[in-house]
């Protein structure tokens, strides 16, 4: 067990302004692996004074500097692939395999994707007699989740320092172990002090403080629909930017011509990869009735594959929290097929790979975002049942459609509320924009479209 003291404010170590400690705990074997400093409003303060005081050199470096400084980044990260890969199957619970290819590869990939991105980025363009520009937002306050933690502060930060704003980041309290490396690659990449500035804390202290700063220009925030309604509403009443990435209940939608074993198997994996705590996962499979037998008996079959490959969730209350939604299922009348409430292991928070069938749009299960490997398979009678099923959450996050015509699942895409839809089993594209529609957001993630979330626009006329 590892104490890590101080936080990362102004291009250097410093120490934290209270007594008060974060216990990481692994939820593998629930061992304390390391202790981090529980920041205040007074850390929060400091990073956010350190961070508008360097605000205007940054914002005023020419693009390729901070171009070349992202890629400096991206190599610290590389050089670091291993270490980031441990420490997040450490305090997150990820299989190795999974810490590997993508816990560490996924944030790396993105971090170079803005180095390449902030030096062919057009920051002004001319428009009749006007010049337009584009100017850094000013001060960041990013708050990140636990689930994906490296990939979720790099999809932030990398695109913010990009657009030349400065950055004070505020991680989850279950994963601070990752973030501190972080910091530590950024010293590394030359960065100047005040820059970058990191305050490990809780969400209701530090996180707050960061979210109601006067100074702060925007709040990227990604997490659950309920804290992002309380961060939208501070930053409203201050007039201030926000980017919200939250909750999903993606639909997972087989038409009748689709090859049914592959998107049943596929579907499955991605509802259990990262023990199902993805916001993006396709939670909801929906089948039609003419082919509902065959597909719930694949699902069974595929989700008994994961039973001893599957990690932890990532605490004891995230694990109480996904069993009430399990016993919920069972208690509404949905059928058990997979797995179920009971601990699968004696020692850490483990939940068994679980899979609905019988599930009705109105069932809790169905509904809500439960955030642990658990799958509702939804009966649909045709392809207009399918698409009401599909929009009718609050949620529009991603989604996936299969067919036997790319043409056909497309044409049912373009239909459905979300931000993102992959069809036939398309891959992940670190490019590409990723965010939601209805509750599930505001703004957007990665590529270019996320480095806009970072600019404000001024035009010049003449």
């Amino acid at each position: 067990m590892k104490a890590h003291e101080g936080m990362y404010i102004d291009g250097a170590w410093r120490p934290a302004a209270g007594e008060d400690v974060i216990e990481v705990v692994n939820p593998a074997d629930e061992q304390v692996i390391g202790r981090v400093p529980a920041g205040t409003a007074a850390d929060v303060d400091s990073a956010v004074r350190a961070a508008r005081a360097a605000l205007r050199a940054w914002a005023a470096t020419p693009p390729a500097e901070r171009a070349a400084r992202l890629g400096a980044l991206r190599d610290a990260l590389d050089a670091r692939r291993d270490e980031i890969a441990e420490t997040v199957t450490a305090e997150l619970g990820a299989p190795p395999q999974l810490s590997r290819a993508v816990h560490a590869a996924l944030p790396i990939a993105v971090a170079g994707s803005y180095a390449e991105l902030a030096a062919v980025y057009s920051f002004e363009e001319k428009v009749g007699n006007s010049t337009v520009l584009l100017e850094p937002v000013g001060v960041v306050g990013a708050i990140t989740p636990w689930n994906y933690p490296l990939h979720q502060i790099v999809a932030k930060a990398a695109p913010a320092l990009a657009a030349g704003c400065t950055v004070v980041l505020k991680p989850a309290e279950n994963t601070p172990l990752v973030a501190r490396l972080f910091a530590e690659a950024v010293h590394e990449a030359g960065f100047p002090a005040g820059v970058f500035n990191l305050v490990t804390g809780f969400g209701p202290v530090a996180g707050q403080a960061l979210a109601e700063h006067p100074d702060v220009d925007l709040v990227s925030f990604t997490g659950s629909t309920a804290v992002g309604r309380r961060i939208a509403a501070v930053a409203g009443a201050a007039v201030k930017k926000v980017a919200l990435e939250l909750g999903g209940k993606s639909a997972n939608v087989v038409l009748p011509s689709a090859d049914l074993a592959r998107a049943v198997n596929v579907g499955v994996a991605n509802v259990m990869s990262n023990s199902g705590q993805t916001c993006s996962a396709w939670t909801r499979m929906l089948i039609h009735r003419d082919r509902y037998d065959e597909a719930v008996e694949l699902a069974r079959t595929a989700a008994a594959k994961y039973r001893e490959r599957i990690g932890p969730v990532v605490s004891a209350e995230q694990r109480a929290r996904v069993v009430g939604h399990i016993e919920k299922g069972v208690a509404e009348g949905a059928r058990l097929v997979a797995g179920g409430p009971e601990a699968p292991r004696e020692k850490g928070w483990f939940v068994s790979p679980t899979v609905f069938a019988d599930v009705t749009p109105a069932m809790t299960i169905a509904q809500e975002e439960i955030f642990g490997p658990v799958l509702s398979i939804l009966r649909y009678e045709d392809e207009e049942d399918a698409l009401r099923i599909a929009n009718g959450t609050v949620y529009g996050l991603a989604g996936a459609v299969w067919a036997g015509e790319e043409a056909e699942a497309v044409a049912f895409a373009r239909r459905m509320d979300t931000g993102q839809v992959d069809i036939n089993g398309g891959r992940f594209n670190p490019l590409a924009p990723f965010g939601g529609y209805k509750q599930s957001g505001v703004g957007r993630e990665l590529g270019s479209h996320g480095l806009a979330e970072y600019l404000q626009t001024k035009s010049l006329q003449f």
